[in-house]
């Protein structure tokens, strides 16, 4: 989803990961050597590439190398075209709403990372270990409330956001063909009013005068009023974590939110390669990325949460990043299975 969907949210690691780095270089460590000292990792576009293949390389004893393959969408097709020959040895980037298609495609080697911990377990796509959670985040509308204000508007609090003629024109979302961050939105309008229902909320969507954008980056910045450019519209498809970016210059309030009714589930996930030339350096690498010191640096690096619920995470985010308590989702076999019949009905009911 997205150039990659997070685009405003690669900030460098903190340094603390890169001087902690080498105490970890034991901790992927079984005595088997491996076959070559270079492992590759291919990600989606906002991985802070540089970063993380230093801090890698120091924690597992290997040269690790970090190559870009697009957003969610195109590392998947990548890694399905590429099978038999892969890319890499080890991804990082495909989330619930694409898993499916390295799963039965038969893309991924299955492996159980050292040390994974509960809350990597509780997104598990399988019991075979064929993808790792590695973060996870809530795609969801957000509003500019200072915009609201201003104009005498009642604010919306729900999916009425995109249906209420009172926010007619005032919404951008994105292309779930062509965003994954649209397609997790549009997967949770499915969860909320079932597939019977989802249609008819489209076509009102539609008919209010919603803008549809391909990627977020088009959305957030150029079309959403709060995104630091000329945008016209108080009403955007972003993330939960997203009013924590928005906050006052003295810190103490944000003037964005999200409505946290309208969430749903993003889960990224990380796996070795079929036919890696280095499965074993994989392996190391997928265990870096669910240990505790990659994962204190998720939400500072991506604006996501970890999934070991024991890693640091920002303390404001408590205040200004808050989870959904009912996020709208759906299991990952049921998405992989329909995805393709949702996003036809989308099209039709749209007309986009």
């Amino acid at each position: 989803m997205r150039s990659h969907a997070r685009t405003f949210a690669v900030l460098a690691l903190t340094g603390a990961l890169a001087l902690t780095a080498a105490g970890c270089a034991a901790s992927g460590g079984s005595g088997g050597k491996a076959a070559s000292d270079e492992v590759t990792l291919v990600v989606h576009s906002s991985f802070p590439n540089k970063e993380f293949a230093k801090a890698a390389s120091k924690a597992t004893g290997l040269r690790v190398k970090v190559v870009s393959a697009g957003d969610g969408g195109e590392l998947t097709n990548k890694l399905v075209l590429t099978k038999g020959a892969p890319i890499a040895d080890a991804f990082f980037g495909v989330d619930q709403i694409f898993a499916s298609r390295l799963i039965d495609g038969g893309i991924t080697e299955a492996y159980t990372p050292k040390g994974l911990p509960d809350g990597a377990k509780r997104f598990a796509v399988d019991d075979r270990g064929s993808l790792t959670a590695v973060d996870y985040g809530a795609t969801c509308l957000n509003i500019d409330t200072g915009w609201f204000a201003k104009h005498g508007v009642p604010a919306p609090t729900g999916y009425d956001a995109l249906t209420d003629a009172k926010y007619k024109d005032l919404a951008v979302v994105l292309d779930p063909t062509a965003s994954s961050t649209g397609g997790s939105f549009l997967v949770g309008t499915v969860a909320k009013f079932g597939e019977q229902g989802f249609a008819d909320y489209w076509t009102q969507v539609a008919k209010n005068g919603t803008r549809v954008e391909q990627g977020w980056t088009e959305a957030y910045n150029g079309q959403f009023t709060q995104g630091g450019g000329t945008g016209t519209r108080p009403i955007v498809v972003s993330y939960a974590t997203s009013p924590a970016w928005t906050l006052t210059k003295d810190g103490s309030a944000t003037t964005t939110a999200a409505l946290l009714d309208t969430c749903s589930n993003q889960v990224e996930y990380a796996g070795v390669l079929k036919g890696a030339a280095n499965p074993e350096g994989a392996k190391k690498v997928v265990d870096y990325l669910v240990s505790r010191e990659f994962q204190d640096t998720i939400a500072d690096s991506m604006y996501m949460f970890p999934v070991d619920a024991s890693a640091n995470v920002p303390a404001d985010w408590t205040k200004f990043a808050p989870k959904p308590a009912e996020p709208n989702d759906l299991p990952a076999a049921e998405i992989g299975a329909k995805r393709e019949s949702w996003l036809k009905t989308w099209s039709t009911a749209t007309g986009w």
